[in-house]
């Protein structure tokens, strides 16, 4: 089975226009973000999860994911299909990743900490009264100590049910 490999990027939207390789498909869009490493183009299906619904629009600093295993054309500038896109706070990281029973990232780059202020709702904005363990989460967080794998209180947690 092929797992999917959540690739963030993190970068401010320079551009949204019609993704013209689906004429005749008004839902798809593309997305030029400027990232640190320059220019990338966000594919913007309607299967892609925007968090809250945001309207996204130019100069809107954002998180995006990707599946790294899936094939991508060899482009420049890159070309990536969106899975998943989240308004970004300059102060705060997000993440997007598999956590395990003991609350830590499949790649073992974050362990939560779950604290009582911590907000847990599921993608459709509803309270999520479960365990998180073994889910595939979306985690808003400020500070991490310094320990390997670093560990956080985030301060909100999405759950991808």
């Amino acid at each position: 089975m092929d797992t999917i490999l959540f690739m963030p990027i993190y970068g401010l939207i320079q551009s949204i226009r019609p993704f013209a390789e689906n004429a005749g498909n008004c839902c798809s869009q593309i997305a030029a973000v400027r990232t640190n490493n320059g220019i990338v183009n966000l594919i913007i299906t309607p299967e892609t999860y925007v968090v809250n619904e945001t309207r996204l629009r130019r100069g809107m600093q954002i998180a995006a994911f990707y599946d790294g295993n899936a094939p991508m054309p060899l482009i420049f500038p890159p070309q990536y299909h969106a899975l998943v896109i989240a308004r970004q706070n300059p102060q705060e990281t997000i993440v997007m990743d598999y956590f395990d029973d003991n609350l830590s990232a499949v790649n073992q780059s974050l362990t939560l900490n779950v604290g009582p202020q911590t907000e847990i709702r599921t993608n459709n904005g509803q309270t999520f009264h479960c365990s998180l363990e073994n889910r595939l989460l979306i985690v808003y967080y400020t500070t991490t100590t310094r320990s390997i794998p670093p560990q956080t209180t985030p301060r909100k947690i999405i759950v991808m049910c």
